[in-house]
């Protein structure tokens, strides 16, 4: 059985759009376009035609960089698109269910939300460092679940599923959910990707993302992986020319040699300035634990979230705070060596006014 059965049915039989044809070196009078180009921008393609429906070279490169084949990948804008895409063409409004744990990304109840589909949350085991309950999780699911997100590396507490973990996971939801792994940090982790268990559990989607290791968060652009027959299905309930052209070409761009081995040379510096500052950051007073982290990110408790937000805040230094049941918790994102210096330096003066 593949899991595209579990789809909406409607989404089974939608076709997809049928786009004006693009041959090149043809007069072009059939898809309403202005003749002219335009004089902004200076870009390989001109921008008074549209582009390509589905960047094929772009999907080519990206499934070379992620370990899949082209037909196994969707481009998106962003990982964001690929979770909206795959709980609408998953989830019925009032009937179906997403499950994942929790914290986590807070997009995956914000999709399912605006879908209309239940969200269950399984709370992680914060004693054990957050770590995923997988026999709660698989306990927690309903006949209607047809999705289980989980987030590896987790964001916002760092801590990533081991590979047993995710294949029982898998097995225990094979023939009734698709399970999506939203892996947007695994280059900062020391494991390998959740795509080398795609030949063997076809109701696994993984999902990835230009935004960190590769610094492009301005150009929104990811990636849906899976099997052939479910992204057919979603390219389906993708918008036509989702990628504009000034996207598609510095993601291009942006994966050539040169660039590709300067990305990897920053995440060997977030790498190492992320054990700096675990280190650094435990020995405050104030600091009551530094979870260990698998991502670009470091979790902290401290004693008083707010004094310590407010205090770098008003030296220039902006940190996350989440509330709720992370309410004494702050989220520090892994910066330059200067920038974090300046966090280092505030939280200084801080225990220095607390001494």
């Amino acid at each position: 059985m593949s899991i595209v059965e579990l789809a909406r049915p409607e989404i089974q039989a939608l076709h997809p759009y049928e786009a004006a044809e693009q041959v090149e070196d043809t007069v072009r009078l059939n898809a309403n376009e202005s003749p002219e180009v335009s004089s902004a921008g200076n870009f390989r393609r001109p921008l008074n035609r549209y582009p390509e429906v589905r960047p094929r070279g772009l999907q080519s490169s990206l499934a070379a960089r992620f370990g899949c084949g082209p037909e196994q990948l969707l481009v998106t804008r962003g990982s964001s698109e690929a979770i909206d895409l795959i709980i609408r063409a998953f989830c019925r409004a009032g009937i179906d269910s997403i499950l994942t744990h929790a914290p986590s990304f807070s997009m995956y109840r914000h999709y399912a939300d605006v879908q209309g589909a239940k969200v269950i949350e399984v709370p992680a085991l914060a004693r054990q460092d957050f770590r995923i309950d997988i026999d709660a999780l698989l306990a927690a699911c309903l006949p209607e679940t047809r999705l289980v997100f989980v987030c590896s590396p987790n964001n916002p507490t760092g801590g990533m599923l081991s590979e047993a973990e995710l294949e029982r996971l898998l097995e225990g939801r094979r023939h009734t959910s698709a399970v999506v792994v939203d892996e947007a940090y695994i280059e900062f982790a020391n494991a390998p990707s959740a795509t080398a268990l795609l030949h063997r559990n076809p109701n696994l989607l993984v999902l990835r993302t230009l935004s960190k290791a590769l610094g492009f968060a301005g150009a929104r652009c990811g990636a849906v992986i899976g099997e052939a027959p479910i992204i057919r299905m979603l390219d389906t309930v993708q918008a036509p020319y989702a990628l504009a052209t000034p996207v598609v070409e510095c993601v291009e761009d942006a994966l050539e040699d040169k660039q590709l081995e300067q990305a990897a040379i920053t995440v060997r510096r977030t790498i190492a300035e992320r054990e700096r500052l675990a280190s650094r950051i435990a020995g405050y007073e104030f600091v009551r634990k530094v979870w260990p982290s698998q991502a670009n990110f470091l979790l902290v408790e401290v004693r008083d979230a707010n004094e310590v937000m407010r205090h770098c805040e008003q030296n220039k230094v902006l940190l996350r705070h989440f509330g709720g049941d992370l309410a004494s918790c702050i989220r520090v994102s892994i910066g330059s060596a200067s920038e974090n210096e300046r966090l280092l330096q505030a939280l200084d003066t801080l225990e220095a006014e607390r001494a």
